[in-house]
Parts: structure tokens; sequence; C-alpha cells
């Protein structure tokens, strides 16, 4: 049991890891969002991406570990961590001070893709006014003047229309 405890243990250890590695790389790409650096910010996505990968997989190591130790210990219902850590008196303070830890992270996480996906809307939003004001300039044929703008035609006269 002591070895699925040490194992159980650095799975949490990479997860709090990797989640830093995460809000760097969130942070990061807030970053690049206000500088509008496209390349960057399609290159941290990717890192972004790869790191959410390599954490579901730790996720999916603690899982079963956290089952084995269950089992071993004959644990009924749902089990977390601190009904573990309540199991083995031991290793009570690490576990719940890693527990603690993930939670910490995971909660920042949250709060910063939540901050990046309201700049995202914003950029986006801005965008596609931009968008929509060069459609709307491109359906209205003219002449344009030397400086590029539109020129705009004068108003018809009713006697101008009739002759």
């Amino acid at each position: 049991m002591q070895k699925e405890v040490a194992q159980l243990q650095l799975v949490l250890q990479q997860l709090i890891t990797e989640h830093e590695k995460l809000l760097a790389h969130l942070s990061n790409q807030q970053a690049a969002m206000k500088r509008l650096d496209l390349p960057a910010i399609d290159q941290l996505t990717g890192l972004q991406d790869a790191t959410r990968m390599r954490i579901a997989a730790l996720d999916g190591k603690r899982k079963t570990l956290v089952n084995q130790l269950a089992a071993m210990l004959k644990l009924q219902g749902p089990t977390t961590l601190a009904r573990l850590a309540e199991s083995l008196p031991q290793h009570k303070p690490m576990l719940l001070t890693l527990r603690d830890q993930l939670k910490a992270k995971v909660t920042e996480i949250a709060t910063r893709s939540s901050v990046a996906g309201r700049v995202a809307g914003a950029l986006l939003g801005h965008l596609n006014a931009v968008v929509r004001l060069l459609a709307g300039a491109v359906e209205q044929a003219g002449i344009y003047t030397k400086q590029g703008t539109p020129q705009v035609s004068a108003r018809i006269g009713v006697i101008e229309a009739v002759g």
C-alpha cells in the first residue's frame, strides 16, 4: 500500500506542475491577445491543448490509484482524497496539502480562462464590426479619392433625375 500512496503523491505533484504550466500558457496567451500577436496565440493554443491532454492522462492515473487504495482499505461509496487521507493518518498531511494546492491551481485556471474567453469574445466582436464596415463599403461601388476614401456623390435632384 505504501507504493500506491507514493505513486498517488507523485501523480498529484505532476498534476500541480502541469496546471502551473497551463496557467503560464494562459497568461502568455492573454498577453498575446492584447498585442494581437496571432502566431503566438496559435502556438500557445497548441501548447495548452498538449498540457490539457497530459492533465487528462494524469487524472486517469490518479483515479485508478485512488480506486486501488479504496479497494485495499475497503472504503465504501465515492472515494475522495479527503476520505482517503482520513483512512491513512500517516499520509494525511501530505495528501491534504497536495489536494489544496491542486484545488488552488484549478480555481486560478478557471478564473483566468473565463477572463481569456471574455477578451477573445471582445476581440472577435471588434473584428466582426470591422468586417461589416468593410463589407458595407465594398457593396457600394463608387469613386475613391487619392486618400482611399469613397467619394460620396451629391444628392440627385428632381430636375436632374427627369432630365
